[in-house]
């Protein structure tokens, strides 16, 4: 049930992801034409563009994190006994999920300390840029949650784009 859970925020965050590649695909062509063809920049287009960015590498590192797709040291972890292998590979989710958690403490103080802040180019606080690392923190602890699980039980994580 736990990984049918993490399957789904998986799935959603990665959709989540390319909606906002494609917005801010959108808001960089919406700069271009405004200042190309009508010759007025919209202000708030590049800043939209930066703070989309900042949503969709958080989520997307996320799924890299349930899917297994972020940095490893496998080649070192597959010279040590089975046994150990076994071990090293908790051990690391285990620190994934700690960074996770260290990620949601940092992003949470930031994030409330300048809420008060006005972004300038944006009617949004400015603390709204912590949020995505908030979010993905909280994701990756829940995602390295589930791969400590299915270690200790002998399965796999499968893909949520499978």
């Amino acid at each position: 049930m736990y990984t049918k859970f993490c399957a789904a925020l998986s799935k959603l965050s990665l959709i989540l992801a390319v909606i906002g590649l494609i917005a801010v695909i959108l808001c960089v062509q919406w700069q271009v034409i405004g200042r190309y063809v009508f010759n007025d920049t919209p202000t708030w287009a590049e800043a939209l563009a930066m703070l989309l960015v900042l949503f969709v590498t958080a989520f997307g590192l996320a799924v890299g994190v349930r899917d297994a797709g972020h940095i490893g040291l496998e080649s070192l972890v597959v010279l040590l006994p089975e046994k150990w292998q076994h071990r090293i590979e908790i051990l690391i989710h285990i620190l994934v999920g700690i960074f996770g958690g260290l990620m949601v403490q940092g992003g949470w103080l930031w994030m409330t300390a300048k809420w008060g802040e006005k972004k300038p180019m944006l009617p949004v606080p400015d603390g709204i840029d912590y949020v995505p690392v908030v979010i993905a923190g909280v994701l990756i602890v829940l995602f390295s949650i589930e791969h400590v699980i299915a270690l200790v039980r002998g399965t796999v994580v499968e893909p949520a784009w499978n």
